[in-house]
């Protein structure tokens, strides 16, 4: 083991290759996380409300994972991330079901935006932490893209992981960091409220809130008006876009966090 991590610490290429391929497994892991989540989390809310919620065990590792149509169990050799969806044509082995082009792509965007964060700080406590920033806002944008939903199982080890990942001032300062918190929750929530009071109905989620602020314990303060500009940005043009090609109206709801997520990792890491 000592002289693996030897090995990652002086050679680059092989710190690279080595993250990469642990990012496609880590990505395959990421799409589970984006199915399941919001249906735990739906299980969990008819619970509560005393309604009947499925009664076979769900949660990330069980049931084994399964063509949704047919229900054949998915083999190992059918699962191995990228290679396994070019094998197959992008079909299930059991009844032909397309598989959607969001597992390889998942899959292949996590393992791409690690590396890259990998090759910017090399063999360093700040790569750690932007490979797990990486990792968590992943499913955080999807799951909020297809489902409106921000799960705060997600969004507050996010926030609390940055706050840690500060202690040693490793991308702000303790204190920079815990304003950021602070501010970007305040922030959005005050838009909030002027919407709310100007349109009467919600114009952001809270869970709109508290990503902010988790992204303010990483980066501090100081980045929240740079993500928000980008966020918006990224916004207008998806909206714009779509409304355009008529797939949504003017009235229609769009989610904000795939677009804050972007902005967070491009401040946090391509302009570093």
């Amino acid at each position: 083991m000592e002289v693996i991590l030897q090995l990652l610490a002086t050679n680059k290429i092989y710190l690279v290759g080595t993250i990469f391929i642990l990012s496609l497994l880590v990505g395959s892991f990421l799409n589970v996380v984006i199915y399941r989540l919001p249906i735990m989390l739906n299980n969990a809310w008819k619970a509560e409300c005393g309604k009947t919620a499925d009664q076979m065990a769900f949660n990330l590792s069980s049931p084994r994972s399964q063509c949704p149509k047919c229900r054949h169990n998915i083999a190992i050799l059918d699962n191995i991330p990228i290679l396994s969806y070019l094998y197959l044509g992008g079909k299930c082995r059991q009844c032909s079901t397309p598989i959607p082009s969001q597992y390889p792509l998942i899959e292949l965007i996590t393992a791409l935006l690690s590396t890259f964060i990998a090759w910017q700080y090399g063999y360093a406590w700040a790569m750690l932490g932007g490979i797990i920033f990486t990792w968590t806002i992943i499913p955080i944008a999807v799951i909020d893209f297809k489902t409106m939903l921000l799960p705060d199982k997600l969004t507050y080890p996010l926030l609390w992981a940055g706050l840690i990942f500060n202690i040693n001032q490793t991308y702000a300062t303790l204190t920079d960091a815990v304003l950021g918190v602070i501010i970007g929750y305040l922030c959005l929530w005050l838009i909030y409220q002027i919407h709310f009071l100007w349109r009467k109905k919600a114009g952001l989620g809270y869970g709109d809130f508290k990503l902010l602020g988790a992204i303010g314990a990483w980066g501090g303060w100081q980045i929240l008006p740079n993500v928000l500009l980008i966020a918006s940005i990224l916004g207008i043009a998806f909206f714009t876009i779509t409304a355009l090609l008529k797939k949504q109206s003017h009235s229609s709801v769009i989610p904000f966090a795939p677009f804050l997520t972007i902005g967070a990792w491009i401040v946090l890491f391509f302009f570093k």
